[in-house]
């Protein structure tokens, strides 16, 4: 039986095991949403294209599967395109259909008319536009490969509505798509493992450095392991976190601009650099020349193009992380305790916990008075002891929650590295709900870049999503207004809000409901009753005024060159 391209597409997500999509119609894929209601597709009406792109995204991250979200054409393609390039910078596995004017006119400058293939070949693993139906499902199925294999990634799949509105035949193809242009490498080379375990067995300062790659590759278990088993201390990126336990002995907490004081001494100090699924981007090196500079350094990465590409390495593994990690572990199981790695890094390990010791991550944590936003997040860990999902926005809230949450387990931190998008935490909180509807989603939001995508409170309200939100309310941008504190002498130029909603009584006219925390005594019961209720919450906590996000690397300078106060 012939069926139109509109049921040949959702026939298609079927197939690839697609249950829920977030999106916004329009008279471009008009076709698609009258035929939606057949399949037992679940759909998130959103409010805005970007929240869209990024409750996608955030359904990706919380459960390792592709996101896809679906939009009309011209604004509506267009609105995606932060949460697309948000995506495209941290490697989020999503696909993205788009709906376009039909093929005749397209190049005519019709109505709601945009190249979105070429507005997103820039931040888009691969994209397409469908000129024929018998290509549609094809197409479909080269997009989710692409998107999940290799270095993950979204794909953009942009389909005139009269290909929507054409018959055919479905027959979707079988197995995986042979692609001669794309053959992504998982298989490491053994003798690079063992140049790598061979420095690791002539280091006397090692350091393990991962990032968001050992999360999306499933790669945590092997990291535990061997940092366990050679006696490695380890640092993350601020997409690794939750690869290893935060309460971890090994664990040195996040390294870079805002690290840990031991976690950017042991980058400073190490004789070798094991880096494992971290790309080197410039908020984590600082001063490229001064980086690991007393290290050789072994960078495992699935992708060829980002070895060497900000640091020199000593010994390049193009593979997957999990499967270098398990050739590392077969080669040190093979060398049957030759090594006493107890005995040879314990001097190492001293000194990275006598760093730890002395320079804390700390606060003034004075019992009463105004409310400190660290004192937020610690609580919100103590309630949650880490089994929570949390997002974050952009900016000091997001810094905080990567300091003073302890993550325990990987794909529990959901937030914008790459970017940096402000609007991003509360729309991909959305959609971490949806893939995990019975656990607790809290959004660690700043009073600024909550208001980004604010109007979605109607879509957990209208969805029964019980999403919380935790404001940060200091009244200002604050990682901005923290520069022009620190490097501008003080001209706060359009960072402090002179006018502020109440957040309350926001989230109360959108049927949500709304708390208001003004001192440090009004925190923890707040938060465990927001956290104990079915429904959305906002919880509004009125933050003490200037406080900044320390240590902190300025721009330029040495990792050991940190501002501790």
């Amino acid at each position: 039986m012939e069926i139109s391209g509109a049921r040949v597409l959702l026939e298609c997500l079927i197939k690839e095991g697609v249950d829920v999509v977030f999106g916004f119609p329009g008279g471009a894929v008009i076709d698609i949403y009258d035929a939606l209601p057949d399949y037992p597709i679940k759909h998130i009406l959103v409010r805005h294209e970007q929240a869209a792109a990024h409750a996608a995204d955030g359904y990706a991250r919380a459960s390792g599967r592709v996101g896809v979200c679906l939009v009309t054409s011209g604004p509506g393609a267009t609105n995606t395109v932060t949460g697309i390039a948000t995506a495209y910078c941290d490697s989020i596995p999503m696909v993205v259909f788009t709906g376009q004017v039909p093929s005749p006119l397209i190049g005519n400058d019709a109505f709601q008319e945009v190249d979105i293939v070429g507005i997103t070949r820039p931040c888009t693993k691969h994209n397409y536009l469908v000129k024929d139906i018998k290509d549609l499902p094809r197409i479909i199925k080269e997009a989710f490969y692409l998107a999940r294999t290799g270095r993950p990634g979204p794909v953009l799949v942009d389909v005139p509505k009269d290909v929507l509105q054409q018959k055919m035949r479905l027959k979707y193809p079988e197995g995986e798509p042979q692609m001669r242009s794309y053959n992504p490498n998982y298989k490491p080379n053994l003798n690079q493992l063992r140049k790598a375990m061979t420095l690791l067995a002539k280091a006397k300062r090692p350091l393990m450095y991962i990032g968001g790659g050992v999360i999306m590759a499933d790669a945590h278990e092997q990291v535990m392991r061997l940092a366990r088993a050679c006696r490695v201390p380890v640092t993350a990126t601020l997409m690794g976190l939750g690869a290893m336990p935060g309460d971890d002995p090994l664990f040195l907490g996040m390294l870079g601009m805002h690290g840990t004081y031991a976690a950017n001494m042991a980058v400073y100090n190490c004789d070798l650099l094991l880096a494992v699924g971290a790309r080197f981007d410039d908020r984590v090196t600082g001063k490229p020349g001064t980086f690991a500079a007393k290290a050789k350094i072994v960078h495992v990465d699935i992708d060829p193009t980002s070895i060497r590409k900000n640091v020199q390495v000593h010994v390049p593994v193009v593979s997957d992380c999990r499967l270098a990690l398990e050739g590392m572990l077969g080669i040190l199981a093979d060398w049957d305790g030759q090594t006493d790695w107890e005995a040879k890094h314990a001097e190492w390990l001293a000194q990275t916990s006598e760093w730890a010791a002395s320079h804390p991550l700390s606060y003034d944590r004075a019992a009463s008075g105004p409310v400190k936003p660290q004192y937020v997040v610690e609580t919100i860990y103590e309630l949650t002891r880490g089994d929570a999902i949390i997002t974050t926005e952009v900016g000091q809230n997001q810094m905080w929650a990567a300091q003073f949450y302890k993550f325990q387990r990987p794909r529990t931190l959901l937030t914008s590295g790459g970017l940096g998008t402000m609007g991003y935490g509360f729309p991909a909180a959305i959609g971490a709900q949806m893939a995990f509807p019975d656990r607790l989603v809290v959004d660690i939001a700043g009073d600024g870049s909550i208001q980004m995508n604010i109007q979605e409170l109607v879509t957990v309200v209208w969805n029964r999503l019980p999403v919380k939100i935790v404001i940060l309310n200091n009244g200002c941008l604050g990682m901005v207004r923290q520069w022009q504190e620190l490097f501008y002498k003080g001209n706060y130029s359009s960072t402090c809000f002179e006018a502020q909603p109440d957040f309350v009584k926001l989230a109360a006219s959108y049927g949500a409901k709304g708390f208001l925390v003004e001192t440090t005594e009004q925190v923890a019961p707040v938060l465990r009753e927001a956290f104990a209720l079915d429904g959305p919450v906002v919880v509004d906590v009125r933050v003490t005024p200037g406080e900044n996000v320390y240590p902190m690397v300025p721009s330029g300078a040495s990792l050991s060159e940190m501002l501790l106060v």
